[in-house]
């Protein structure tokens, strides 16, 4: 270690109190990150798991968190305050008098609170803190500890502190082959193999692939499917936490900032990202659940230096959720956002605009602990409209992973208000178990919710049992046969067919379009009259002509004579109406990554390249043959100086008519 180095280490515990460290690097921190060498931990394994693991989802059940007693000592004593009736609070801290005396102080009882004396850097112990996972799926409970991404050693070791207060085993990822750099803040998991993460895991990893990555976490926490998402080019910090949030397996809340502003195109553009791309583990697009994301006290966002206010950095604490709160205008709204998204659970809020500018709020300092023997309930609910039900009733399936003895699984459902029956589910081969809900007509409205009950305690499933029951409607029966539906795209028209084999009582048909990715709800355009009633098939077809581009959603709103209705599947479309356009980049000015978008109105060859202002080519970012349509590319600017440049596209037609070329300034500001 150099003498600088070595002086840096020395009096950095005197000059950055736990209290000043915020949750990026500070200027110090950024030297010392250069040549810092993480703690490795004699007590615990440098080696994966022997055995396949999985990791706790936030919503499971916990025995309790970990919060790191240093500075905004308010917050944390209303964290202990309302996470204590749900589990255990473990505080790190120096001196567990004062901290007793600070919270009975302030009102709060030590009914369910436990200290654990160690020396730390920071609270940020999402960031720092041990991850619980399961060993053979649900046997042993294990920790890991990853390298935390800052020069904070104290911090680093807290996973061993508490893995040897609790006499959990302890697996780092400290040591080559299986060395990974990585923070709390930046990984969300669904608890059946499926993270997130921003591309900062790729950033802080150069040693590794993206594919060593995976494999690390494959080995480590289960993670069969890693999702990674762009930066987003206003949050320093680049955690994932603070614009978004796993609320179940098949729920993101994504926070939403007015149209173009700050963060907004980059988490839409992630977002689409992930739609487009991959489906939930129970084969469905993801919900989205929209929370805005509030300017600071002045009006101002992130993207004009005002603080990263975000709503979806909470936390969840069994049946309870603590969300960051700031001020009356937004906060109603977003805790009522909450409330609708996870009935049942209580919705609390803590007034976080004393935190936030440190770019953290609680969910950054709280780490969840799962129970020592889990009941792991997995069951994707019924949502929305479910068809008819079978002469059997509506099936509903669950998986139960567990250890214990399970003694019974119970399906308790309600129509339309009544009280709740129960019924037994019974197995169907390996952990899987069936139950019908019963007594059901088209158009009921149902709410139900699994519980398993083992020799020591009851688990439902979603977690509040009957407050947090799961709602859906019965659909109509069908009075007719729809054979097929689909969309084609010409220029600026979707043409939307289907067919029918019989028809019963059918008024007809009620075209409904959404724009996807927005908060559209479904809309009608239009109205097709039905057949009536009907033995022979039947073709239908309406035209939708489009005045913007988009991907859009269209269904079918069938309706007899009596009024009853029913929906048919939902279908997409993509318009892209391309002529050719420089669209100005975005953000503009930036540094070091900007988006540059363009349309090309037929195939052809495009160039764009960019030029000093003296007319010196500097770059060459895309030299491709393209189709007709709209394209971006990301333009690092990183071995560019500040100042202003043009950036010129030009396009060269593959039918051999007249080459057309646009041209736009960008500015890099360092």
């Amino acid at each position: 270690m150099n003498y600088r180095l070595f002086l840096l280490l020395l009096i950095l515990p005197f000059t950055l109190r736990a209290q000043d460290l915020p949750k990026g690097l500070t200027p110090a921190e950024e030297l010392l990150m250069k040549n810092y060498t993480p703690p490795v931990s004699t007590e615990a394994f440098t080696s994966p798991p022997h055995a396949p693991v999985r990791t706790m989802a936030e919503w499971e059940e916990l025995e309790g968190i970990i919060i790191t007693w240093t500075s905004y000592q308010s917050i944390l004593r209303q964290i202990v305050d309302y996470a204590q009736d749900e589990g255990t609070v473990w505080i790190v801290c120096s001196d567990s008098n004062s901290v007793k005396n600070y919270l009975t102080g302030g009102g709060v009882p030590l009914t369910n609170v436990k200290f654990i004396i160690a020396s730390f850097n920071s609270i940020w112990v999402r960031d720092y803190g041990p991850w619980t996972i399961y060993n053979n799926n649900n046997d042993s409970l294990y920790l890991v500890d990853w390298v935390y991404n800052r020069p904070r050693p104290l911090d680093d070791q807290i996973p061993v502190v508490f893995g040897n207060y609790k006499n959990f085993p302890v697996y780092q990822t400290t040591t080559a082959p299986y060395k990974l750099i990585a923070t709390g803040g930046n990984f969300m998991v669904d608890g059946l193999g499926t993270a997130f993460s921003s591309r900062l895991i790729v950033d802080e990893n150069p040693a590794a692939s993206e594919a060593q990555i995976d494999t690390i976490l494959k080995k480590y926490m289960g993670v069969d499917r890693y999702i990674k998402m762009t930066n987003l080019p206003y949050d320093g910090i680049h955690h994932i936490d603070m614009h978004m949030k796993l609320l179940d397996e098949e729920t993101i809340l994504v926070g939403l900032y007015p149209n173009g502003v700050s963060d907004g195109p980059q988490i839409e553009a992630n977002i689409n990202y992930v739609q487009n791309n991959f489906l939930t583990p129970s084969g469905k697009r993801y919900r989205l659940v929209r929370v805005a994301m509030p300017p600071d006290g002045s009006g101002l966002y992130p993207s004009s230096g005002g603080d990263y206010r975000t709503f979806t950095n909470s936390v969840f604490v069994n049946k309870t959720v603590i969300v960051p709160t700031y001020a009356q205008q937004y906060d109603t709204t977003a805790l009522r956002i909450y409330s609708e998204a996870l009935p049942g659970y209580r919705i609390v809020g803590i007034n976080s605009n004393q935190i936030i500018p440190a770019s953290g709020a609680i969910h950054c300092i709280t780490k969840e602990i799962g129970v020592k023997d889990p009941v792991h309930i997995v069951h994707f609910p019924l949502r929305d409209t479910i068809p008819v039900a079978t002469s059997a009733g509506i099936p509903v399936d669950v998986h139960v992973n567990t250890q214990k003895t399970v003694n019974a699984v119970t399906l308790s459902f309600s129509v339309n208000g009544g009280g709740f029956t129960q019924t037994g589910m019974v197995p169907a081969g390996g952990t899987s178990y069936r139950g019908f809900i019963t007594g059901v007509n088209s158009n009921d409205i149902v709410k139900y919710y699994i519980t398993v009950n083992t020799p020591d305690r009851s688990i439902n499933k979603p977690l509040p049992g009957e407050a947090g029951a799961y709602t859906f409607r019965v659909g109509a029966v069908l009075p007719v046969e729809l054979t097929s539906f689909s969309a084609s795209v010409t220029g600026e028209t979707v043409t939307l067919s289907w067919s029918t084999a019989t028809e019963l009582n059918n008024k007809g048909f009620e075209v409904q379009r959404r724009k996807v990715w927005t908060t559209e709800e479904f809309s009608t355009i239009g109205f097709v009259r039905g057949a009536g009633t009907t033995s022979e098939i039947t073709h239908y077809a309406f035209n939708d002509i489009h005045t913007g581009s988009g991907l859009f959603e269209y269904r079918l709103k069938q309706t007899d004579f009596d009024g009853t209705v029913s929906y048919s599947k939902i279908i997409r479309a993509e318009i892209n109406i391309a002529s050719f356009a420089l669209e100005q980049n975005y953000p503009n000015p930036f540094n070091p990554v900007t988006t540059i978008s363009y349309a090309v109105p037929q195939p052809g060859f495009v160039s764009v390249k960019v030029f000093d202002i003296m007319g010196g080519l500097v770059s060459a970012p895309e030299n491709t043959r393209r189709d007709a349509g709209r394209y971006s590319f990301q333009f690092d600017a990183s071995g560019l100086s500040s100042g202003t440049y043009i950036y010129t596209i030009t396009f060269t037609p593959d039918d051999g008519s007249k080459e057309l070329r646009l041209t736009r300034k960008l500015t890099v500001m360092k």
